[in-house]
């Protein structure tokens, strides 16, 4: 078989990828990020997939409401493919213009989402920021937490 494929590229007989074989591999690839993004989480947050799932999507979804649009396009297009499929399911900021709020909200909102105190929420929230900081490019990162308050951006900002 390795003998036929190597006398059909010699013979300039290369055959083209099946899409249907790309979308298995991009399928795979994306399913690998996210368990890879999901497993930081947990190891940071110290729980379960679940919660970790759902402290992902409402911290993130909260993170986009206080960017300008481009700037939260530019950070989505940076995480895994199904991190940014959370997003898309995210009720929350669909049509909604760009919301100034502090961390105590913030945090509140966080709270209300995961049924959980203020100070779990924060706890959550430090997780999944330095996850996705982990996760992006630093300059990203850096265009991020120009956008937001000192009090959010404390919460952003990696711990000594």
């Amino acid at each position: 078989m390795a003998n036929e494929r190597e006398g059909q590229e010699q013979a300039g007989e290369r055959r083209a990828p099946n899409p249907d074989l790309r979308a298995q591999r991009s399928e795979s690839r994306a399913t690998q990020t996210y368990a890879f993004f999901l497993k930081d989480l947990e190891a940071k947050a110290n729980c379960g997939r679940e919660l970790a799932e759902k402290a992902a999507q409402s911290v993130l979804c909260l993170l986009e409401m206080r960017l300008i649009d481009n700037e939260a396009k530019h950070l989505e297009a940076q995480l895994p493919r199904k991190v940014r499929d959370l997003l898309q399911r995210c009720p929350r900021h669909e049509g909604m213009a760009l919301r100034k709020f502090r961390l105590e909200q913030f945090l509140a909102m966080v709270a209300e989402d995961l049924d959980t105190t203020p100070n779990e929420a924060e706890r959550l929230s430090r997780a999944v920021f330095a996850t996705v900081r982990e996760h992006i490019t630093e300059g990203e990162a850096e265009d991020v937490m120009g956008q937001l308050p000192s009090d959010l951006r404390a919460l952003w900002m990696r711990e000594a």
